[in-house]
């Protein structure tokens, strides 16, 4: 997909997104298909690969068949029916559960092959797609105001294949470069330090097994020695003949520090190898990884005419690390925005976004945060493990906690995140708590 026929210099557009990825598609999807004038700007030129799990859940399927394109999606990727989790001896399998707006399943599939697609979807309902373009400056950008994102005019987009930039003009300017977003920085946003980051790796094998219907997970991964070690393991079958293999882990404390992600994957590779024909010979190349901002640990994501999206504004679930569904969800909370706002003439609502996005995860992240602190002392982690995998309606409820999937008919932000922390406390063992809070007592 090549798209690079850049407006004219004195085209104003209604809104201006830059980045194809998640969010910034479905922004476009969502504010093209309204009938806003939208331009949509990505640095790379579609097909192209992007580190990631590949592992769509319910949350993500759900947007995806609210932009009409889960049939595509099912074309292209592979259709799976929950977790299967290892951990200290024990496993379970656990099928996505009933709710009643997101399906009980799944897809896998590589970014390589999606974000094209709901990029292109954006562009056949309108969008103005611009792709091999990367933004690298802001049009008359704002002073900074203390608390808010800088406003500005537009973007500058320089043509990788020519080496010439454009002028591109908006009313408002959406942000959806990814976690590491160099125009989130110009606008002004920061991540708060004290606030978990995810790291993550991988890479892809070829494996017979790369069209079983569950995507798997192990919560203890061992050096050679036999010891655990911090960090936590997937493998995600892709029907293509191909497996997602990767590790991850928090920078929530200090035992998780130092940990050398490709040391782990060596480790994780090692452990699961023989079950799943890893090696040399079937690996498709070296592991790729990158650090994850979450649980809305960047900010401040609203200015006078600018917003961020997605993996720019740190939404990432700190409970399973999850983006994309995030990313469709942000990017259509920011166009309706976007719209009542343009709609009003009055970018004042633009406030409004970060209201919403407060209703939508702030309480539900809160307790995420504070969990994923818990799990991040070993022993505390092997205590959970141990006990939750042979308990199969315990680890049904965690596995609706932590993908955002509880259906329990409390539906307002407040209710929502007391749901999920009385949950938590009904299935983390007492021995757990007990130790945390010696823990406290010690420091």
């Amino acid at each position: 997909m090549t798209s690079r026929a850049y407006p004219s210099p004195s085209h104003i557009f209604d809104v201006v997104i830059v980045g194809g990825g998640p969010s910034g598609s479905a922004a476009a999807y969502w504010l093209a298909s309204a009938g806003w004038d939208v331009c949509l700007i990505e640095k790379k030129t579609f097909p192209r690969e992007k580190t990631c799990g590949d592992g769509l859940t319910p949350r993500s399927v759900h947007q995806l068949a609210e932009m009409g394109l889960e049939s595509e999606v099912a074309k292209h990727g592979h259709k799976y029916s929950g977790l299967r989790s290892y951990g200290f001896g024990a496993s379970i399998e656990m099928q996505w559960p009933e709710h009643p707006v997101f399906p009980n399943y799944g897809y896998s599939i590589t970014r390589y092959s999606l974000d094209g697609m709901v990029a292109g979807h954006a562009e056949s309902h309108g969008a103005t797609l611009l792709t091999g373009s990367e933004v690298v400056g802001l049009l008359n950008a704002s002073d900074p105001i203390e608390g808010k994102l800088r406003g500005c005019a537009g973007v500058i987009a320089k043509d990788k294949e020519t080496g010439n930039t454009h002028e591109i003009m908006g009313r408002v300017v959406l942000v959806g470069d990814g976690q590491n977003s160099r125009i989130g920085r110009e606008l002004g946003v920061s991540r708060r330090r004290d606030w978990p980051m995810g790291m993550a790796i991988r890479g892809y094998y070829k494996s017979d097994r790369h069209d079983e219907p569950w995507i798997e997970s192990h919560l203890d991964i061992r050096s050679p020695e036999g010891e655990v070690v911090p960090g936590y393991g997937w493998i995600f079958p892709l029907g293509d003949g191909r497996v997602n293999v990767g590790v991850g882990l928090l920078s929530t404390d200090r035992a998780w520090k130092g940990v050398n992600t490709t040391k782990l994957q060596e480790y994780f590779v090692a452990q699961t190898a023989k079950a799943w024909g890893l090696n040399e010979s079937t690996s498709c190349g070296p592991p790729t990884g990158g650090r994850l901002p979450m649980g809305l640990a960047l900010g401040p994501r609203v200015g006078p005419n600018t917003l961020t999206i997605g993996d720019a504004a740190g939404t990432v679930n700190p409970f399973n690390g999850e983006g994309i569904a995030y990313g469709y969800e942000t990017g259509r909370l920011a166009a309706a925005v976007v719209g009542e706002a343009l709609i009003a003439d009055d970018l004042g609502k633009l406030a409004l976004y970060d209201t919403r996005i407060d209703d939508a995860y702030g309480e539900y992240y809160k307790v995420a945060r504070m969990f994923v602190r818990i799990i991040s002392e070993p022993q505390i982690l092997s205590i959970c493990v141990k006990f939750g995998l042979r308990v199969e309606p315990l680890m049904k409820e965690l596995l609706a906690i932590m993908a955002n999937l509880m259906s329990n008919g409390t539906r307002g932000p407040a209710e929502l995140g007391f749901g999920a922390m009385s949950k938590l406390v009904d299935v983390i063992p007492q021995q757990a708590f007990d130790l945390l809070l010696n823990r406290g007592s010690e420091s």
